[in-house]
């Protein structure tokens, strides 16, 4: 499904969060601030973008995806940037090869999230980092309304305009309705390993990050 998507992807995004994705995209860079020469998992970085505004800190960002579509997209779009082929579930690296690990806007394509989030610490060091940005609940319960609203009629209009295979989109709304609160992914992650655990809303809670560490 995301290789079908994956050439008009981070232009559908772009036009479907009205512009905020940079914003988000910005604030990840901030809460994880990477610096120069250390090494960083982005984990379902699809065509890259998250993965080269983090390297953009000097850090060095390995972006790991399953769809193979979404690489070559990001392998056109940012030539030298480490993209690798691989399943969340079992990833490909040893034990405590990352500084910091993120994911953007991916752990609800995955599986089994625990699992996922226990594989990102498994390749984290000892101390090292984790943020995770993925849209969330609104707290307010008149932009929760709107925001629902939203996705459900705006989101596949846009789909259908922009979108190189619109049916995908009815797929990742529902995934997005789906997706647990703040609150309960605070729990996964505390489930897999982390500590530390505290998170922040974007735009009203449309967006969560979370942040965490990989205990000493």
């Amino acid at each position: 499904m995301f290789d079908s998507v994956a050439r008009r992807y981070d232009r559908m995004n772009a036009l479907a969060s009205l512009g905020r994705e940079r914003r988000w995209r910005q604030a990840v860079g901030q809460a994880l601030a990477p610096r120069p020469g250390e090494l960083v998992l982005d984990l379902a970085a699809g065509t890259g973008s998250s993965a080269d505004a983090l390297a953009r800190s000097g850090a060095v960002v390995v972006g790991l995806d399953l769809s193979l579509g979404m690489l070559l997209e990001g392998r056109r779009r940012f030539p030298g940037l480490p993209l690798v082929q691989g399943d969340a579930l079992k990833l490909p690296f040893p034990e405590g090869t990352f500084a910091a690990a993120t994911i953007c806007f991916g752990l609800r394509n995955v599986n089994d999230p625990v699992l996922a989030l226990e594989e990102l610490r498994r390749v984290v060091v000892p101390g090292g980092r984790l943020l995770i940005c993925e849209f969330s609940r609104p707290t307010n319960p008149l932009l929760r309304l709107v925001y629902r609203r939203w996705i459900k009629s705006v989101l596949p209009l846009l789909a259908k305009l922009a979108s190189t295979d619109p049916a995908a989109y009815v797929y990742l709304t529902e995934s997005i309705l789906e997706w647990p609160d703040q609150r309960t992914l605070a729990r996964w992650v505390e489930r897999a390993g982390w500590t530390g655990i505290e998170w922040r809303d974007l735009s009203g809670g449309i967006v969560a990050l979370h942040r965490a560490r990989r205990p000493d």
